[in-house]
């Protein structure tokens, strides 16, 4: 292996200093000297790497990539260009490594143009799943190869240098070029090294470069809340960037080269919470023969330490363990200490997998009543045929507690939201065991029912009542300082403490009262309107499902169409209905996603929402805009709902604390209906509970009239257990 001759200058300020040391001592030259010698070291930097740096060319393959169809769908529009992209030479032997995103397309053919040699065909060797990183090979020998610069002596805030080989058809001339610092280490759980040099698909698989002219790492697109070929590629234009440490990439390319897909390392659980950076590292769900499965690790457990490699760290937070096990691959060992109850356990050589068994929603065949305190949870419906029903369970009945058949001791069950996490920690198959105290002369008797996967039927009716109107008891009051009867009103005079100052509560009447019906909201700070449909028997004490419409391209202006539509539904039922509004003609984009999140957010924080029926719902490109608004806001949706429309985006695993289900449907004389069906066909692989609908005699209407029936049975049983 040849590599390229570098001069011992360990980084850019003391390359740039020893050239000032030769300069005039004339004060007043010494800005130009130093902007000179800052040019002549950049030039340097990038003539000694480029060399190694190479022209990747691609023919055939799909046009579009992981965006959608052209028209703009919300997914990041990739359409794939004519143009080459870069690689970097590894190996003298004629490896090249490159970012994942320039084969996404699946070319048919590849060549490489090496400077100073020939045009050659390329084949690709293996991916690196978790880097998104691919290895290709030509019929070459006595390559160049760079010189990796030490992962333990990046710091923040010195020189990079991102390169590229796509904007000169002269190979030999020296790589385009763009100039920032090292922002950040460390980062994408652990992966990668953040610059605001500019990288875009231009220099994507290029090498970001120290000022010495030593390779920091692989220029890559990288997010940390997608994965994937293409995740974060619709930010490139945003100041920041990311590489792969060249040394991670020498560390594994020997099991690259034998052929090998290398796949993340995945334990296999999921957090208890939803805030991963405050919340302690508590195991909320296991995936079914995952490797934290087979290891012993049980729901409820917290990790407090992880060892890797010998060293062991600390975990104050799921944030950490993300950052520890996120550079990890399958067939990687840890150890772990956690606290269960009152002992610490250790659990050694934990062997890391690159697939889990997707997680299927446990399904016991209930509608429980809403806004109940409890203890316990009343059944307000029980489904025909159901584990529930074939145990004994009745409406009206009210389940006490709850357990595994092989636990001793049932678990109190205090409310509705309690009852849905304890079902989320279990698995079709698992028999339960479960104290009921009956309706009828309140007797309490413990029964066992067998529960099964969650099944696509709808409730043949939704009994009312449906809510027990007492939502504000379970929330907890705040110690009120004054005496009964009295509270404080503001001062009339300078110096008159308000807190000395007490008057009668204000009568029932003088409450302000709550406006309802179809209003406008104005976010004047974002220039942005929503609208929100209040049901007019609105109570705060009275849960209320909320439903996101997103409206089908240059369709804004559907509100009260919509509010229409579900009026009766909404007062019945008790749902609140919004719909934001894009800001783009040609339909939503997905750099709308965070503002959509404001309006939907504001809404939650100012009515009483039912965390468990909170739904995204659209049409056409307003459906393509509700399922990856959904899908990335995984703690705030539970349902999806689309007409007309494929998924937006590709959807990642079902996961047991963040359940989403879906409604789609589609006429059967749509021409996208190939699309919608593949879009199902996605979600069932991936375990989510779907209910499908062709519409007969149907294009691209909305909903028929027996579509729409079922709908609304969907909506009002997202908190079946």
């Amino acid at each position: 292996m040849r590599a390229i001759s570098y001069r011992p200058i360990r980084m850019g300020v003391a390359m740039i200093t020893a050239v000032l040391a030769t300069a005039s001592p004339v004060i007043a030259q010494a800005p130009t000297d130093l902007n000179e010698a800052i040019e002549r070291a950049l030039k340097a930097a990038s003539a000694r790497v480029a060399p190694t740096i190479v022209k990747i060319e691609t023919a055939g393959g799909a046009e579009v990539i992981s965006g959608g169809k052209k028209g703009g769908p919300p997914g990041p529009i990739i359409r794939k260009g004519t143009g080459p992209t870069t690689g970097l030479i590894v190996s003298a032997d004629g490896y090249v490594i490159s970012s994942s995103f320039n084969f996404a397309n699946k070319p048919t053919e590849i060549f490489i143009t090496v400077p100073g040699r020939q045009r050659y065909v390329a084949k690709i060797v293996a991916h690196d799943q978790t880097r998104m990183l691919t290895l290709l090979k030509i019929d070459a020998t006595d390559l160049p190869v760079p010189v990796p610069f030490p992962k333990k002596e990046i710091e923040v805030g010195q020189w990079a240098i991102s390169l590229g080989r796509t904007l000169d058809n002269n190979i030999d001339r020296p790589p385009s070029m763009s100039i920032g610092i090292v922002s950040a280490t460390n980062r994408i759980w652990g992966k990668a090294i953040q610059t605001d040099a500019k990288t875009s698909p231009v220099n994507y698989g290029g090498p970001l470069v120290a000022v010495d002219g030593r390779v920091l790492g692989v220029i890559v697109p990288a997010s940390n809340r997608a994965e994937g070929e293409t995740a974060g590629v619709e930010v490139y234009d945003g100041g920041i960037g990311f590489a792969i440490p060249l040394e991670d990439i020498n560390r594994v390319l020997p099991r690259l080269k034998e052929g090998k897909d290398l796949k993340r390392g995945l334990l296999g659980i999921n957090p208890q919470g939803a805030d991963a950076y405050n919340f302690p590292p508590i195991i909320g769900a296991i995936q079914p023969d995952s490797a934290a499965a087979r290891a012993g690790l049980a729901i409820g457990d917290k990790i407090i330490e992880v060892t890797v490699g010998g060293e062991t760290k600390k975990v104050p937070n799921y944030s950490t363990l993300q950052h520890i096990l996120g550079p990890l691959y399958e067939g990687d060992e840890i150890a772990l200490k956690v606290v269960r109850g009152d002992q610490e356990l250790e659990f050694k050589s934990i062997k890391l997998m690159g697939t889990v068994t997707a997680y299927v929603a446990a399904f016991l065949g209930v509608l429980p009543m809403r806004d109940d305190p409890g203890p316990g949870v009343e059944v307000r419906y029980v489904y025909p045929n159901s584990p529930a029903a074939v145990a004994g369970i009745k409406e009206g009945d009210r389940i006490m507690k709850l357990a595994p058949a092989n636990v001793p001791a049932l678990s109190p069950i205090a409310n509705r939201a309690a009852l849905l996490a304890a079902m989320q920690r279990l698995t079709p198959g698992t028999e339960i065991k479960i104290e009921l105290k009956r309706k009828e002369g309140e007797k309490v008797e413990t029964i066992t029912a067998k529960l099964v996967p969650m099944p696509d039927i709808l409730p043949e009716r939704l009994p009312l009542p449906s809510s027990a109107g007492k939502a504000l008891e379970e929330q907890p009051k705040p110690k009120d300082p004054f005496p009964p009867g009295k509270k404080p009103f503001p001062p009339k005079e300078p110096g008159f403490s308000s807190i000395h100052a007490l008057q009668p509560d204000a009568k029932q009447d003088d409450k302000p009262k709550i406006e309802t019906g179809f209003l406008t909201r104005t976010n004047e700070a974002l220039g942005r309107e929503y609208w929100v449909y209040i049901p007019d028997n609105y109570d705060p004490n009275v849960s209320h499902g909320l439903l996101v419409w997103f409206h089908p391209a240059g369709q804004s202006k559907d509100g009260e169409k919509i509010m229409r539509t579900f009026r009766d539904f909404a007062e019945d039922h008790h749902f609140i209905v919004m719909g934001p509004k894009s800001n783009n003609n040609d339909g939503w984009v997905a750099s709308e996603t965070e503002l959509v999140m404001q309006d939907v957010k504001a809404v939650l924080g100012q009515y009483t929402i039912d965390r468990s029926r909170v739904v995204a719902h659209g049409m056409a490109k307003g459906g393509e805009m509700a399922s990856y608004v959904a899908l990335n806001a995984r703690d705030v949706f539970r349902g999806v709902a689309i007409v007309g429309s494929p998924l937006g985006t590709a959807p990642k695993d079902n996961l047991a604390n963040q359940p989403l289900s879906f409604f789609i449907a589609v006429g059967d004389k749509d021409p996208i209906l190939k699309e919608v069906l593949e879009s199902r066909d996605l979600l069932l692989e991936k375990r989510f509970p779907v209910i499908y609908r062709e519409m007969k005699e149907s294009g691209k209407e909305y909903f028929d009239l027996k579509t729409f029936t079922d709908f609304l049975a969907w909506l009002d049983s997202l908190d079946r257990i």
